[in-house]
Formats: C-alpha cells, sequence, structure tokens
C-alpha cells in the first residue's frame, strides 16, 4: 500500500514524521506524494499560530479530495489541543504527540480494510501515474536527517500552547543518540539535525543531568562523516564552556538559532522569557568568539500584546545590533488557554501586518549584509536537487548555494561563492 505524509511545524514534527515514513517502509509499503492518490494520509499538524491550525485543517480537506476513499490520520500539536476540531473534519484515526508509532499502526490496518475500495478509486486517477512515476524512491533521495532528542517543555511562555500539546520534558538518552547517528550515517544521510521541542533542556530528565554540549560531542562523534547541525537554542545554554566544548568538534555547523521573540526587556518580561537582552547579546557575542562568521538566525514576535509602538522600535534596534543572518518573523497569534490570550492591549491585524512589514524589511537587509559578507569565500556545500539552470544546496552556515552544474546530489562540495542569488548564494565549484 501507498502513505504520504504531510507535515506542518517545527523540526521536532519533520522528525517524527521521518521515523513514521521509515516504518512505513520497513512494513513493506511505499511512500506516496501528497498529491496522488493513496491509501492513507498522515498529517502532523501544528499549533503554534491560528495561521498553523488554518494549515492544518487545509491539509485534513485536500486529502479528502484527493483521494475519497483513502484513510486520513491525523496526529501531532493542534490534534492534541482541539481534537473536536479534527473529528468534524472527518479524520479516520486520531491522536496527539505521544504513541506515534501506535497511531501508525492504526492507520495501515484500516488502510488494508479499504484496499478494495482503494484500488478501484485509484484505477479512476490515471491523471496522477506520472506524477507517482517520478516521486518514486522516498527516502533514498535525501541528504539531510532529523534526530529528535527531546520532547515536551517545562518553559510556559506566556504566548505558547506547546507545553500544554507536548507535555513534561522527556529527553533520549546519550547512547541512543548516538546510535541513531551511526544509523543515519550508515543509511547514506550527509547532515544530521539535532532537534526536539526545547534541545537545551536535554538532559534534565536523565540521571547525572548531563549537558547539552555532552550530546552533541557524543553525536558528532558517533558519526565524524555528517555535518551535524543543533536546532533552536535558549541562550541560556551559550555560556563559554559551551562553545568551547562545540568549537572542538570538526563537523559541528556553524549556524546557531537562538531564541529571541523580543528585542525589548519588558515584553519579554510579559512573554516569562528566562532572559533578558543583555544576555541574549552575550551569548551572540560568544558564538561569534569561538566560531568567526557563524550564521546567527532567530525568530521574532511582533505585536504581543501591549507591545508600543516604542517597544517595537527597540525591538528593530536589537535586530541590528545582533546583526543576524536569518530572522523568521511572525505576528503575534492569540491562542486560548495561554497567559497572553487574557492580556490587555491586544493589538489589531492591521498593526499586526505593519509591524511584520517593517521587521521582515530589516530581516532581509540583515540577511543580505551577511551573504555580502560571503562573497570570495569559499565554502562546503552539501548539494540536494535541481532548480532550474542550477544545482541546489546549503554551506555549513546555511545559506543556500547554487552553481551552473549537473547533477551533484548528496556531495559535498567545495564552492568559490561569486554573487547573490535570490535569497542564497551564487558559486562555481572550486575543486
Amino acid at each position: 500500500m501507498k502513505f504520504a505524509f504531510y507535515t506542518l511545524g517545527c523540526k521536532v514534527n519533520q522528525c517524527e514524521t521521518q521515523a513514521m515514513e521509515r516504518r512505513v517502509l520497513e512494513l513493506g509499503h511505499t511512500l506516496g506524494a501528497w498529491t496522488e492518490p493513496c491509501d492513507g494520509y498522515i498529517i502532523n499538524t501544528c499549533t503554534v499560530t491560528a495561521v498553523s491550525d488554518k494549515k492544518s485543517r487545509g491539509a485534513i480537506r485536500r486529502a479528502r479530495r484527493t483521494s475519497p476513499g483513502a484513510v486520513v490520520g491525523v496526529c501531532g500539536c493542534y490534534a492534541q489541543v482541539s481534537p473536536g476540531d479534527i473529528r468534524r473534519l472527518g479524520a479516520d484515526v486520531l491522536a496527539g504527540t505521544a504513541e506515534r508509532m501506535a497511531f501508525l499502526d492504526a492507520v495501515v490496518e484500516e488502510a488494508a480494510r479499504r484496499e478494495r475500495t482503494r484500488r478501484e478509486l485509484w484505477e479512476q486517477a490515471a491523471l496522477h501515474r506520472d506524477f507517482e512515476r517520478l516521486a518514486a524512491g522516498g527516502l533514498a533521495t535525501r541528504t539531510r536527517a532529523m534526530l529528535k532528542v527531546q520532547d515536551g517543555c517545562r518553559n510556559f511562555c506566556s504566548y505558547c500552547i506547546i507545553p500544554y500539546a507536548r507535555g513534561p520534558l522527556r529527553s533520549l538518552p546519550l547512547a541512543e543518540a548516538a546510535g541513531q547517528a551511526r544509523a543515519a550515517a550508515a543509511a547514506g544521510y550527509r547532515e544530521l539535525v539535532v532537534t526536539g521541542i526545547e534541545i537545551s533542556s536535554w538532559g534534565a530528565d536523565l540521571p547525572g543531568t548531563p549537558p547539552l554540549r555532552d550530546l552533541a560531542a557524543a553525536v558528532c562523534a558517533a558519526a565524524p562523516e555528517l555535518r551535524v547541525r543543533l536546532g533552536s537554542l535558549e541562550p541560556r545554554t551559550v555560556t563559554e564552556d559551551f562553545c568551547a566544548a562545540l568549537a572542538a568538534l570538526p563537523n559541528l555547523c556553524p549556524q546557531f538559532h537562538l531564541s529571541l521573540q523580543s528585542g525589548c526587556d519588558s515584553v519579554l518580561r510579559r512573554m516569562r522569557r528566562r532572559y533578558d537582552t543583555a544576555r541574549y547579546l552575550e551569548s551572540v557575542r560568544l558564538l561569534r568568539r569561538f566560531f568567526p562568521g557563524c550564521a546567527v538566525t532567530t525568530d521574532l514576535i511582533v505585536a504581543f500584546p501591549g507591545e508600543s509602538e516604542a517597544e517595537f522600535q527597540e525591538s528593530l534596534r536589537f535586530l541590528e545590533t545582533c546583526a543576524f543572518a536569518q530572522v523568521h518573523v511572525f505576528p503575534y497569534s492569540r491562542r486560548a488557554g495561554t497567559p497572553a490570550a487574557r492580556m490587555p492591549g491586544q493589538l489589531g491585524n492591521a498593526v499586526k501586518a505593519e509591524r511584520a512589514a517593517q521587521a521582515l524589511e530589516a530581516a532581509a537587509r540583515l540577511n543580505r549584509q551577511y551573504r555580502e559578507g560571503l562573497l570570495g569565500s569559499v565554502q562546503e556545500v552539501l548539494f540536494e536537487q535541481a532548480a532550474g539552470a542550477y544545482f541546489t544546496g546549503h554551506a555549513r552556515n546555511y545559506i543556500p548555494v547554487a552553481v551552473p552544474a549537473a547533477d551533484l546530489h548528496n556531495q559535498v562540495r567545495r564552492v568559490e561563492i561569486t554573487g547573490l542569488l535570490g535569497d542564497g548564494l551564487l558559486g562555481r565549484l572550486a575543486d
């Protein structure tokens, strides 16, 4: 049978989907494209914003339209916090953020019972068969694997629903993480992304409370041929000892996503973040001291309840101070059940749109400045896919790079950077 997956949200969801995809293949089934008729569709949802909820609902409707007789299974954070919404849309199998494999087995079992109906529908869908052949190969075409080392969150930021959806902290033991890294290398991947809901808390629930730097060292040592990239970090994690330990790991990528959310201390306090801008800036400077030229990226929420124009402008100035390589901008999304949803000073959509536009303009300017600083350099690029006349991939700092060349899939090559192209870089092979 054939199953298609659709994933919204964070790298944790992507990692969990990869695990379910591997399970489908181990059971002898195949992976299909989301746009073609399949026996089953598995939708891994996100609920971090109202837009995420809307996309999740749209994905369920799309699956129903594409193959009316197929099984639709829905899991993830939106399914955890709003199961009634999912049921009303006609999901056949529903689960939250736990027991992914039991959920997947239920989807597969239900699909087996519908196999005859599926075949009849599939025969009517000749339009999609060419795409089916193009999509054949599934995971074998992938270059980057996800290693989920942690789930749950105990921070309870005032705007965030995720701690309620994901539950308490659970860390993957060190030996298991190292084993999964070795397995990814053996499967032919060239890069591994260490991810979780809040990886800075990794180890707090394990015997001896090992720090995150121990995990990074173990994963890098277990698969030295892989590039290893860390997921989102909290500023409190970035200390001199942390940076010194990571700088000794030759296969660790010099790209660090450091959560910000606001560049204004009064807003950070209302958000219940556990740092101020001074501590955050200390983390940025430490990373750049130990990893010269590294890419520091972040997230920014604009129009948080009560955010004044002066507070917003303070945030914009802080972006410039930190000189981020990339900033992901999110207008505040009111989430029922969170403290921020009950705060006074809720701002309207027009204010949100205007501030998001200003922040995106600043982010684009900073991104261009960072990329311009790479002109003339030589970058190691992991190539992933063709794009028109180019083959594209990502440098170790996660900046997209394109070269006019033949098939370079899953190769790591040295590239001399010659120019800017779109939101990435243009180059030529240097070896």
